[in-house]
């Protein structure tokens, strides 16, 4: 469960952090503006482009910048240019209240928007709070339930039960199947994201009708998981639920597959593994593996997104950054295309009307059709996969990871490409 953050800490952020900022410049011909020489919109926010959540923030910038290529070459907002202002976060959450409090007191934007992940968003929204700002999270798990903050907004496909969703789909597989499963071990990083994941996979398991065997934390620099493995091993779950950032779940995996965990079903809560890099470092032994996702590259869902993927894959090369940007790329994009949508249907910058915009209509984006808001600004409905990992072999290389042929969509019903490899050594090998 987290916690508040107290005004003590608050404080104490805004005064240690001192970063460096970034601009990106706005682009596009100054005739493309309907008001010439008008002054930029300034859009302000932080990304991860060093520490643990890079490699996710790196494609999130990316698709940042093509959004803001792109609406600048059609004429900017509201006639006038967009100018991003962005500082890396250096995935510290300790760093975001003192980014965001010099974003608006310093550099004056007009707007801001969140940054990634559950431990920055959360400590972003009491330094925008008291300035009233609308604020659309990155990927940010449940980050207003202590807060009920009206003018947040999630672009999270996580659902109106953003906790229990990363995990739900991961135990309607494990319930129907014949005999079901009885018992579940649940390992998470102790860090805001994995700990609610791990709430949420509790209430699950309550939900389903299982057994919790083993329910423990790690702390998030732990660099040998053997022990952990081991007191798994040593309940003999039937189903193991990690939740997980980056690091860890590339550690849980290899310490897994090392010492031979082999329950029946495997996974979860797991970020990281859906990133190209942490594939390749994997490969095989992610075989089995039953994990969530929030997009993967079937025909139906690259149909509205393929010319983005065009762009960000001819770019991404020369920013040594994950060449697919499956992950976090396209929602970059994405949840800018959210404020795009607001800011141009009231004509304003203001936070108030496009708060209330949000609250009251649908949005459609490149990775989803319709995305409606509803209680503390999560989705009315969840969007999250539940993808098995199978048939993966040590030559898999990128053209492997661009496609479908490894993975299989387990849940939702409507986004099915096929069944469950059960039990996990089956598919693991």
């Amino acid at each position: 469960m987290s916690q508040p953050i107290t005004r003590r800490q608050l404080n104490t952020a805004i005064s240690a952090a001192v970063i460096t900022p970034a601009f990106s410049h706005a682009l596009g011909s100054p005739a493309a503006f309907a008001q010439g020489g008008a002054a930029p919109i300034k859009i302000g926010f932080s990304m991860a482009q060093t520490g643990s959540l890079a490699g996710a923030g790196q494609q999130a910038l990316l698709g940042n910048q093509i959004w803001e290529q792109e609406i600048n070459a059609k004429g900017g907002l509201l006639g006038r240019p967009v100018q991003l202002i962005y500082y890396d976060d250096q995935t510290n959450p300790s760093n975001v209240p003192g980014i965001y409090t010099k974003l608006m007191d310093v550099d004056k934007v007009d707007l801001v928007i969140g940054p990634y992940g559950t431990n920055l968003v959360a400590p972003t929204l009491p330094a925008i709070m008291p300035k009233g700002k609308v604020l659309i999270g990155l990927f940010a798990l449940d980050a207003n339930h202590d807060f009920h903050y009206p003018k947040y907004f999630s672009m999270l496909p996580s659902g109106p039960t953003p906790k229990a969703s990363f995990t739900e789909g991961f135990f309607e597989v494990a319930v129907a199947q014949n005999p079901k499963p009885q018992t579940v071990a649940i390992a998470a990083e102790d860090a805001e994201f994995s700990r609610n994941g791990a709430e949420g996979a509790r209430e699950n398991a309550h939900k389903y009708g299982f057994k919790v065997v083993y329910d423990r934390t790690y702390p998030p620099n732990t660099t040998d998981f053997s022990p952990i493995v081991r007191a798994i091993q040593a309940t003999n779950p039937e189903l193991v639920v990690i939740c997980s950032y980056p690091n860890t779940s590339v550690g849980m995996v290899q310490s897994a597959s090392e010492l031979g965990l082999k329950p029946k079903m495997m996974g979860g809560g797991m970020v990281g593994i859906q990133y190209t890099a942490i594939k390749s470092k994997l490969k095989s032994k992610l075989n089995g593996i039953v994990n969530y996702e929030f997009w993967v590259p079937t025909p139906n869902l690259m149909a509205p997104a393929a010319d983005f993927f065009k762009k960000y894959q001819a770019q991404a090369p020369s920013r040594g950054i994950d060449p697919l940007g499956y992950y976090l790329g396209g929602w970059g994009y994405a949840y800018f295309q959210v404020l795009q949508q607001a800011v141009e249907a009231t004509k304003s910058l203001d936070d108030n009307k496009i708060a209330d915009y949000l609250r009251t209509h649908a949005v459609s984006t490149i990775m989803n059709p319709e995305i409606k808001f509803g209680k503390d600004g999560e989705w009315t409905k969840s969007g999250v996969m539940q993808v098995q990992y199978h048939d993966i072999t040590d030559s898999a290389n990128l053209d492997t990871w661009r496609g479908m042929s490894y993975q299989t969509v387990l849940t939702p019903a409507d986004q099915k490409t096929g069944d469950v490899i059960y039990p996990y050594v089956k598919a693991s090998g």
